[in-house]
């Protein structure tokens, strides 16, 4: 492969400290020269994958790719951008063509184990992972993509330990300091969480990740949610057992109901008081969806577990049976918050979008098909043939007497 221009390390240069604008101008200024200049091609790709405008950056990696097909850059920069785009088979095979043209840079491996966690194999993502490492030892990337493998596999323990160590080497690292948050979080270490993501947030405020910030509620929600539903269910049934077989079951329903709100309000106050103000400030700030999902969230979870406490102190059935008609509302709830998320997720966006595309796509050739199976039935012609021969087409022409 030819050497990359000298507009590619100019612009490489800016998109390193973060000038996305400038380095896109300058690659493009590069292209105008050289339209057909793999490296700047994918130089672009990968600016306009930073500034989340994944369908643009997909098709300039796609010219790169056809500019340059044996330039192993190129086809890892398409799977950095499939895997955005929720396309992780095909990001597993742009990545394996990387590695396969250039197995000896380590960052090609580490793209290949991200791809291979999108589609949930972990095996070979640690495989993939752990030869990287082989190849730079002391590479961040490579320990920051072992902490998401594991992560994403669920093992936090050895997800910590590599997001410390790639901290070590690169204590400013902004996506270690955020991955560590999020593990804190996970564990319900709540301050130390809720400061770590609000000192990401302060050194860059570009990128400030507001979603995250609001975890301690959506996390509230989400163990609410089926903490309700099950709460609900058992004191209902115990009504039912009273009701039918055995009344002294309404005093235990209370009892029950008594203690599972008190443990659902004290579940809730363990993670939303040590959190402070900053999730409820960074709440308004979500995409509307997601919020207007979150409030009513939040007043009906309180609503139900009121609901449960009232009945113990009142013993009116109604009130368990309410509780539990409220659970289907919060899973609704719960499902538009993930589709708030979603449309908010630039990835997630253009992965909807594709799959609307395809799915008129084919609705438009069914139909077609069946218009073509409907035009092709057996006998069409049997029957063209029986007509009669004065209703034959041209019959009744001047002339056909002759």
């Amino acid at each position: 492969m030819t050497a990359p221009p000298g507009a590619y390390w100019r612009a490489q240069r800016l998109a390193e400290v973060g000038h996305y604008e400038q380095a896109e101008r300058i690659a493009r200024e590069g292209l105008a020269e050289a339209p057909a200049d793999g490296w700047l091609l994918t130089l672009l790709a990968s600016v306009l994958r930073l500034r989340t405008e994944y369908a643009a950056a997909l098709r300039t990696a796609d010219a790169a790719v056809a500019a340059a097909p044996q330039l192993a850059e190129a086809h890892l920069e398409r799977a950095e951008t499939l895997i955005l785009l929720l396309r992780a088979k095909e990001a597993i095979g742009a990545a394996a063509e990387g590695v396969r043209l250039d197995p000896a840079a380590a960052s090609g491996h580490f793209v290949l184990a991200r791809a291979l966690a999108a589609a949930r194999d972990y095996d070979r993502a640690r495989a993939a992972a752990a030869h990287g490492r082989t190849l730079a030892p002391r590479s961040v990337e490579g320990l920051l993509t072992v902490a998401d493998v594991e992560r994403d596999a669920g093992n936090r323990d050895p997800a910590l330990a590599a997001a410390r160590a790639a901290l070590a080497i690169d204590p400013g690292n902004a996506y270690g300091r955020w991955l560590i948050a999020m593990l804190d979080a996970e564990r319900l270490r709540v301050r130390r969480s809720m400061r770590a993501l609000r000192d990401v947030a302060r050194d860059n405020p570009g990128r400030a990740d507001v979603v995250s910030m609001t975890w301690p509620i959506r996390g509230v929600l989400s163990g609410l949610r089926r903490g309700l539903a099950a709460s609900a269910a058992l004191v209902c049934v115990l009504l039912l057992v009273a009701h039918w077989w055995w009344e002294p079951a309404e005093l235990f329903a209370r009892v029950v109901s008594a203690v599972l709100a008190a443990v659902m309000a004290g579940f809730a106050a363990r993670v939303l008081v040590p959190a402070g103000r900053l999730p409820w400030r960074c709440l308004g700030l979500l995409p509307p969806l997601m919020r207007r999902a979150d409030v009513a969230g939040l007043a009906v979870t309180a609503t139900g577990v009121a609901l449960l406490g009232l009945y113990a102190g009142l013993a009116w059935w109604p009130l368990p049976v309410i509780a539990l008609a409220l659970t289907p509302v919060l899973w609704l709830l719960g499902l538009t918050e993930v589709l708030g998320a979603g449309l908010d997720d630039p990835g997630g966006r253009q992965a909807l979008s594709d799959w609307v595309d395809d799915l008129r796509e084919w609705w438009r050739t069914t139909k077609q098909s069946l218009r073509e199976a409907g035009n092709d039935q057996p006998g069409s012609d049997q029957k063209q043939n029986e007509r009669p021969a004065g209703d034959q087409p041209g019959s009744d022409q001047p002339g056909s007497d002759q």
